[in-house]
Protein backbone atom coordinates (compact mmCIF):
# COMPACT_ATOMS: atom_id res chain seq x y z
CA UNK A 1 0.00 0.00 0.00
CA UNK A 2 2.76 2.19 0.86
CA UNK A 3 4.84 1.40 -2.56
CA UNK A 4 1.09 2.31 -4.57
CA UNK A 5 1.07 5.75 -2.29
CA UNK A 6 4.10 6.62 -3.30
CA UNK A 7 4.68 6.05 -6.74
CA UNK A 8 0.86 7.53 -7.57
CA UNK A 9 2.39 11.51 -7.20
CA UNK A 10 5.27 10.75 -9.70
CA UNK A 11 2.39 9.12 -12.26
CA UNK A 12 -0.13 11.39 -11.21
CA UNK A 13 -0.14 13.96 -14.25
CA UNK A 14 0.25 11.14 -16.53
CA UNK A 15 -2.95 8.42 -14.97
CA UNK A 16 -5.60 11.82 -14.44
CA UNK A 17 -4.71 12.55 -18.35
CA UNK A 18 -6.27 8.73 -18.22
CA UNK A 19 -9.54 9.46 -16.77
CA UNK A 20 -9.94 6.02 -15.83
CA UNK A 21 -12.86 4.82 -13.84
CA UNK A 22 -11.67 1.63 -12.50
CA UNK A 23 -7.97 0.19 -11.24
CA UNK A 24 -7.49 -3.65 -11.86
CA UNK A 25 -4.73 -5.10 -10.52
CA UNK A 26 -2.75 -8.68 -12.32
CA UNK A 27 -4.33 -11.32 -10.30
CA UNK A 28 -2.65 -14.14 -9.05
CA UNK A 29 -3.77 -18.06 -9.07
CA UNK A 30 -5.59 -18.97 -5.94
CA UNK A 31 -2.51 -21.58 -5.67
CA UNK A 32 0.09 -18.88 -5.51
CA UNK A 33 -2.14 -16.33 -3.41
CA UNK A 34 -2.20 -18.94 -1.00
CA UNK A 35 1.41 -20.19 -1.05
CA UNK A 36 2.45 -16.46 -0.67
CA UNK A 37 -0.61 -15.19 1.57
CA UNK A 38 -0.90 -11.75 -0.19
CA UNK A 39 -1.04 -10.38 -3.91
CA UNK A 40 1.67 -7.50 -4.02
CA UNK A 41 -0.43 -6.20 -7.14
CA UNK A 42 -3.30 -5.87 -4.51
CA UNK A 43 -1.68 -3.80 -2.45
CA UNK A 44 0.42 -1.71 -4.97
CA UNK A 45 -3.27 -0.65 -6.86
CA UNK A 46 -4.80 -0.22 -3.07
CA UNK A 47 -2.21 2.59 -2.38
CA UNK A 48 -2.39 4.06 -5.95
CA UNK A 49 -6.31 3.78 -5.86
CA UNK A 50 -6.33 5.38 -2.38
CA UNK A 51 -4.38 8.57 -3.46
CA UNK A 52 -5.81 9.07 -6.98
CA UNK A 53 -9.78 8.31 -6.10
CA UNK A 54 -10.27 5.49 -8.40
CA UNK A 55 -11.83 2.46 -7.34
CA UNK A 56 -9.81 -0.85 -7.04
CA UNK A 57 -11.87 -3.88 -8.69
CA UNK A 58 -10.43 -7.72 -7.77
CA UNK A 59 -13.26 -9.62 -8.77
CA UNK A 60 -13.05 -8.06 -12.86
CA UNK A 61 -10.35 -10.45 -13.47
CA UNK A 62 -9.17 -13.96 -12.94
CA UNK A 63 -5.71 -15.94 -13.05
CA UNK A 64 -7.57 -19.59 -13.99
CA UNK A 65 -4.16 -21.03 -15.47
CA UNK A 66 -1.31 -21.77 -12.88
CA UNK A 67 1.86 -20.65 -14.13
CA UNK A 68 5.62 -21.02 -13.73
CA UNK A 69 7.22 -17.88 -12.57
CA UNK A 70 8.28 -15.54 -15.57
CA UNK A 71 11.43 -14.51 -14.19
CA UNK A 72 13.58 -17.61 -15.55
CA UNK A 73 11.89 -17.05 -19.09
CA UNK A 74 12.88 -15.57 -22.17
CA UNK A 75 10.24 -13.15 -24.15
CA UNK A 76 8.99 -15.89 -25.99
CA UNK A 77 8.23 -18.58 -23.17
CA UNK A 78 6.70 -15.78 -21.27
CA UNK A 79 4.44 -15.28 -23.99
CA UNK A 80 3.62 -18.98 -24.44
CA UNK A 81 3.60 -19.27 -20.56
CA UNK A 82 0.58 -16.44 -20.40
CA UNK A 83 -1.32 -17.24 -22.55
CA UNK A 84 -5.04 -18.09 -22.13
CA UNK A 85 -3.87 -17.42 -18.16
CA UNK A 86 -6.73 -14.75 -17.40
CA UNK A 87 -10.52 -14.39 -17.90
CA UNK A 88 -12.95 -11.88 -16.94
CA UNK A 89 -15.55 -12.33 -14.40
CA UNK A 90 -17.39 -9.19 -14.49
CA UNK A 91 -18.38 -7.94 -18.31
CA UNK A 92 -21.43 -5.10 -17.19
CA UNK A 93 -18.99 -3.43 -14.91
CA UNK A 94 -16.07 -3.40 -17.10
CA UNK A 95 -18.29 -2.00 -20.82
CA UNK A 96 -16.91 1.03 -22.35
CA UNK A 97 -14.69 1.36 -18.72
CA UNK A 98 -11.38 2.50 -19.14
CA UNK A 99 -8.92 0.53 -16.88
CA UNK A 100 -5.52 1.02 -15.11
CA UNK A 101 -3.96 -2.53 -14.58
CA UNK A 102 -1.44 -2.68 -12.32
CA UNK A 103 1.15 -5.14 -11.81
CA UNK A 104 4.15 -4.97 -9.63
CA UNK A 105 6.68 -5.40 -12.24
CA UNK A 106 7.05 -5.10 -16.14
CA UNK A 107 9.80 -7.04 -17.94
CA UNK A 108 8.78 -7.71 -21.41
CA UNK A 109 5.19 -6.90 -20.73
CA UNK A 110 3.74 -10.18 -21.79
CA UNK A 111 1.15 -10.33 -18.71
CA UNK A 112 0.10 -7.24 -18.90
CA UNK A 113 -0.42 -7.66 -22.50
CA UNK A 114 -2.80 -10.90 -22.00
CA UNK A 115 -4.49 -9.14 -19.30
CA UNK A 116 -5.24 -6.02 -21.67
CA UNK A 117 -6.19 -7.91 -24.54
CA UNK A 118 -8.73 -10.03 -22.12
CA UNK A 119 -9.78 -6.97 -20.93
CA UNK A 120 -10.46 -4.94 -24.27
CA UNK A 121 -12.23 -8.03 -25.37
CA UNK A 122 -14.73 -7.84 -22.99
CA UNK A 123 -16.06 -4.84 -23.39
CA UNK A 124 -13.04 -1.93 -21.98
CA UNK A 125 -12.58 1.06 -23.65
CA UNK A 126 -9.36 1.66 -22.90
CA UNK A 127 -6.12 -0.30 -21.01
CA UNK A 128 -3.48 1.21 -19.63
CA UNK A 129 -0.73 -0.21 -17.87
CA UNK A 130 1.02 0.97 -14.67
CA UNK A 131 3.30 -1.22 -12.56
CA UNK A 132 5.85 0.12 -9.60
CA UNK A 133 8.63 -0.87 -11.67
CA UNK A 134 10.36 -1.87 -15.23
CA UNK A 135 12.97 -3.85 -15.32
CA UNK A 136 15.66 -3.29 -18.33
Amino acid sequence: IFLGKQISPKGQAQIESWSADIIVPIPLHSIKKAERGYNQSYYIAKGLGSKLNIPVKTNLLKRNKYTETQTTLDISERKENIAEAFEVRNKKILKNSTVILVDDVITTGATVREAGIKLLNAGAKKVYAFSSAIAD
